[in-house]
C-alpha cells in the first residue's frame, strides 16, 4: 500500500505538490492522473525517495522507502525508459541489479522471459527501441517480485500488440494482491486498464474514486438519437435550446435535454424515432472538463 500524507514540495517559488494526500491500495490498478505540470512526476519520486518533501510524508507498507535496503523486494517502479547505460545489455542491465539487491540470477532470465526480450538478452540497450525500452524498464520493476509497483507513462512507444499484453500485466499483477500505481496521459488506457483514479492538478488533489465514479462527474450528457426526418426534429429540439450535432444521415447527437424531453417534443411533433439513448460522459471528457482550471498549458492559452 502507499500512502501519502500532506505531501507538499516547493523548488524556490513554484509550488509543485501542495498538501497531497491519497492512498493506493494492493488488488486495483489505480490510474494516476493529471494535466502536463500537475506534479505526477514529483510525487512518484517522492514516494521513492528520489526527491525530499518539503512538508509531508509518502511510506510503502508503513514505512519510507529510503529506510527498507534491497529495496527491489518490495518496490518496482519504471520511471524513465531510457535510464539505462546505453553500452550496458538487458541482461547485464538487470543481472547489476540482481546482485545488488541479493537475488537470484534466475530472476534475470524469467523477467526477460515475462517481456518478451529474451531474444535479444545480449543485445547492447543502445540499440534497442522505445518499445524495447519500455519492455526492459517494465523487467525491472519485476525484478524482485515486489508487492508495490510504480509505472510512469509505461506504453509509450508500444506498439498495439504490446499495449495490450501490458494492460493484461497490470491486471494480472492487482489480481495477485498487489498494488498498483499507473501513471498516464491516455485516457482511452486509463479507461481500460485501471479500477480506480488519482486525479491532480497544479499539485492538488482533484479526485481519488472509482473510473465510473469520476467519469460520472462530468456534467456533459449527450443523447443519441436516429429519426427519418432529422432536419426537422434537430429545428424543433434548437428551438427548446438544445445544441444538435448532425452526421449527415439519420443520426443526431443532443446536448442540453434529457431523453425524456427529446421524446416528448418528437411525439408533440408527430416526429418518428428509431433510437433515443443517453451517453454519460466518458472518461476524457471529465477529465478535460474537471481539469479545465488546473492545467498549466493549453492550446492556445498566450500567457
Amino acid at each position: 500500500m502507499i500512502e501519502v500524507n500532506g505531501l507538499t514540495k516547493r523548488y524556490g517559488d513554484v509550488l509543485a505538490v501542495n498538501d497531497l494526500t491519497f492512498t493506493v491500495r494492493p488488488g486495483h490498478v489505480t490510474g494516476f492522473l493529471g494535466p502536463n505540470g500537475a506534479g505526477k512526476s514529483t510525487t512518484l519520486r517522492m514516494v521513492l525517495g528520489l526527491n525530499r518533501p518539503t512538508a509531508g510524508t509518502a511510506t510503502v507498507d508503513g514505512r519510507p522507502f529510503t529506510h527498507r535496503q534491497a529495496g527491489l523486494h518490495h518496490v518496482g517502479a519504471l520511471l524513465d525508459a531510457g535510464d539505462v547505460h546505453p553500452g550496458h545489455s538487458a541482461a547485464a542491465h538487470l543481472s547489476a541489479l540482481a546482485r545488488g539487491n541479493g537475488l537470484p540470477r534466475r530472476r534475470v532470465r524469467e523477467v526477460l522471459e515475462e517481456v518478451g526480450l529474451a531474444g535479444v538478452a545480449r543485445r547492447r540497450v543502445g540499440g534497442f527501441s522505445l518499445g524495447m525500452r519500455q519492455r526492459l524498464g517494465i523487467a525491472t520493476a519485476l525484478l524482485g517480485d515486489p508487492s508495490v509497483l510504480l509505472f510512469d507513462e509505461p506504453v509509450n512507444g508500444l506498439d498495439p500488440e504490446g499495449v495490450r499484453w501490458v494492460r493484461g500485466l497490470f491486471r494480472r499483477l492487482a489480481a495477485e494482491g498487489r498494488t498498483v500505481l499507473v501513471s498516464s496521459h491516455l485516457m482511452s488506457e486509463m479507461e481500460n486498464t485501471a479500477d480506480r483514479l488519482v486525479v491532480i492538478g497544479r499539485g492538488e488533489l482533484i479526485a481519488d474514486e472509482t473510473v465510473a465514479e469520476f467519469a460520472a462527474r462530468g456534467t456533459r450528457a449527450d443523447v443519441a438519437v436516429r429519426t427519418p426526418d432529422p432536419a426537422a426534429l434537430a429545428a424543433v429540439l434548437t428551438r427548446a435550446g438544445a445544441s444538435v450535432r448532425a452526421d449527415g444521415g439519420e443520426s443526431l447527437m443532443v446536448t442540453g435535454l434529457t431523453a425524456a424531453r427529446i421524446g416528448e417534443l418528437a411525439f408533440e411533433h408527430r416526429i418518428l424515432l428509431r433510437e433515443l439513448a443517453p451517453r454519460t460522459a466518458s472518461l476524457e471528457e471529465a477529465f478535460m472538463e474537471l481539469t479545465a482550471d488546473r492545467a498549466d498549458y493549453l492550446a492556445g492559452d498566450r500567457r
